[in-house]
């Protein structure tokens, strides 16, 4: 079906935004736009932020009591690989085109207006679901502590994640900086715990080493559905990655800070992520109270802690929890601002002209404000339980990640089409991976469907689950009625547009022509025509380097220098 309507449309040169005519629209009112403020150092920090959250520090737990060590293992890393070449085709794109909203606005310029449709609304609510989700994570933790009142924490939390982000976003960027500094930081530690506490520093002063795969029921937990319902909550951990390219529409230089980040990111993550998991499975028992249930979830970081025998160091733990919670909201926070934003100034507009208004600072408010709203699902812990409530925000967020991801692929497919078709070299891509080429986006579309296919088999057996069934599924009809709703609106527009005597018609080779006739019954369909569609707008073009003359050589770092990039 693809292959006809673009053998069409190139055949009668047909776009029908541009060649349907239409009466003048009414200008938009002017906005002040987005602000390039993040520099290098926060957009790789903002990348890390993003993923090393509460997927990791508490998703683990229900990752291990669902599926057994051997599952975790397996299934982060598999999704790891599968993210890490979905990075790589995101960051392709973001390099060539750093536009606010990303994958988005690639998925309409590229793939589909209507699908784009469907998918920027459902990231924007994935984003917003996601503050929720970390609000709620928030009472979680609070519980090691006490289990009264943690609501407020949440609220308090709440007011100042929606402060922070109605500033200038350079205070966004510096805040994530240094969270994400100390979540690095006590990774490393917890790494190196790890290796004590299985070596036989622990409260029973015995070498661990694999026992805990060998107890009754391990390594692998629930058989088959509890392997694939291990690819949900690690596609909620390793989530967030895809969103560093809508930072490209606020980071300087982006034709040389993107390729930057990402190349040395995700590998970073990728190592801390894999080594976590390893030692978490070889110090924590799968059947550990409260890794995963209705009133409560442990975290299995503060029970390595707990083991090394120190209060104070799972206390210590639990708070650095605590602010990766914060951190993590931070950022979905200002990834579902940004989202609903491109969708108010996309062409034509896919959301009402109120968010495309911006403060001087740059800041899209009522954006924000309507994206911060969503988070008052957390307060619904009250009456469902906050364990409950986390592991449905979680399965939601998990396949809305995927979603994305499987956006990517098809995005990146029809713009590697478009670019070899229009006749361009790889050398004019200011990014490119070649070991990619041409299997990247194919591999990525597969595994990513089959993931979202298969995860939700514990929900059917042995015993169907309605609430678990439709946290995991319910993402995939809400896409397709968004979907044919937008198709819909534009096919009616376009007619009520027209103006007589050539209503539904456009000019082919100087005669008029029916669309019906050109176009069939297929008038829903509206796959980008890769033949023609434009690939030199919106190009950045290349600047010198904040603060360095031109000129200058930069002076080769030393080595505490390297050290210290490598790191961070």
């Amino acid at each position: 079906m693809a292959s006809k309507l673009d053998s069409e449309a190139n055949e009668h040169n047909l776009d029908p935004e541009k060649d349907v005519p239409s009466a003048e629209t009414p200008p938009s009112p002017p906005t002040r736009g987005l602000h390039r403020g993040l520099s290098a150092r926060q957009v790789q920090m903002i990348a890390i932020a993003g993923t090393i959250g509460t997927g990791l520090f508490l998703g683990t737990g229900k990752s291990l009591s669902q599926g057994g060590p051997a599952s975790m293992l397996i299934c982060y890393a598999i999704v790891g690989f599968i993210v890490y070449v979905t990075l790589l085709l995101l960051g392709e794109m973001a390099t060539q085109y750093p536009v606010a909203g990303s994958f988005n606005a690639y998925c309409a310029r590229f793939f589909s207006p209507s699908y784009a449709f469907a998918l920027s609304w459902n990231y924007w609510f994935n984003d917003a679901v996601s503050v929720a989700s970390d609000l709620t994570a928030a009472q979680l933790v609070l519980q090691f502590w006490t289990p009264q009142y943690t609501w407020v924490i949440s609220l308090v939390f709440w007011v100042f994640l929606v402060g922070i982000n109605a500033t200038h976003v350079k205070a966004y960027g510096e805040l994530e900086y240094w969270l994400a500094f100390l979540k690095v930081v006590t990774i490393v530690i917890f790494i190196f715990i790890g290796i004590l506490v299985n070596a036989g520093v622990n409260q029973e002063h015995r070498y661990i080493g694999t026992s805990n795969w060998r107890i009754p029921g391990a390594p692998f937990i629930g058989g088959f559905g509890g392997f694939a319902r291990v690819f949900v909550t690690a596609s909620f951990a390793y989530g967030g990655t895809e969103s560093l390219g809508i930072t490209a529409g606020e980071t300087k230089n982006p034709s040389k800070n993107m390729p930057r980040v990402v190349k040395f990111v995700f590998w970073r993550i990728l190592l801390f992520y894999i080594l976590s998991i390893l030692f978490i499975g070889l110090n924590v028992p799968w059947n550990y109270p409260n890794l995963s249930n209705r009133g409560a979830t442990t975290s299995p970081f503060t029970i390595i802690f707990q083991e090394v025998g120190s209060s104070v160091a799972a206390s210590f733990m639990n708070a650095v929890i605590l602010t990766s919670v914060l951190s993590a909201g931070n950022h979905a926070l200002f990834a579902g601002t940004r989202v609903l934003y491109s969708l108010a100034v996309a062409k034509p507009a896919q959301a009402p002209a109120i968010f495309a208004w911006t403060t001087s600072y740059g800041v899209p408010l009522p954006a924000l404000l309507l994206t911060s709203s969503i988070s008052g699902l957390c307060f619904g812990s009250s009456f469902i339980g906050s364990g409950q409530l986390w592991s449905w925000l979680q399965n939601i967020v998990g396949v809305s990640n995927q979603i994305a991801w499987l956006s990517i692929g098809l995005a990146s497919w029809r713009f590697r089409k478009a670019w070899i078709y229009q006749g361009r070299p790889l050398t004019d891509l200011k990014f490119h991976t070649s070991w990619t080429w041409p299997y990247g986006p194919p591999f990525v579309i597969f595994t990513v469907s089959v993931l979202i296919l298969v995860q939700g088999w514990s929900s059917l057996s042995p015993v169907f689950s309605a609430v678990d069934f439709v946290s995991l599924y319910i993402q995939i009809p809400v896409m397709v009625v968004m979907y044919f709703a937008w198709a819909l609106v534009k096919h009616f527009t376009r007619q009520r547009l027209a103006s007589p005597p050539v209503a539904n018609t456009v000019s082919v080779d100087g005669k008029w022509r029916s669309i019906a006739s050109l176009r069939g019954r297929w008038w829903f369909m509206d796959l980008v025509n890769y033949q023609t569609v434009d690939l030199d707008s919106d190009q950045y073009d290349d600047v010198a380097d904040d603060g360095k003359v031109e000129g200058q050589e930069e002076k080769r770092p030393g080595i505490w220098r390297r050290l210290y990039r490598w790191l961070l």
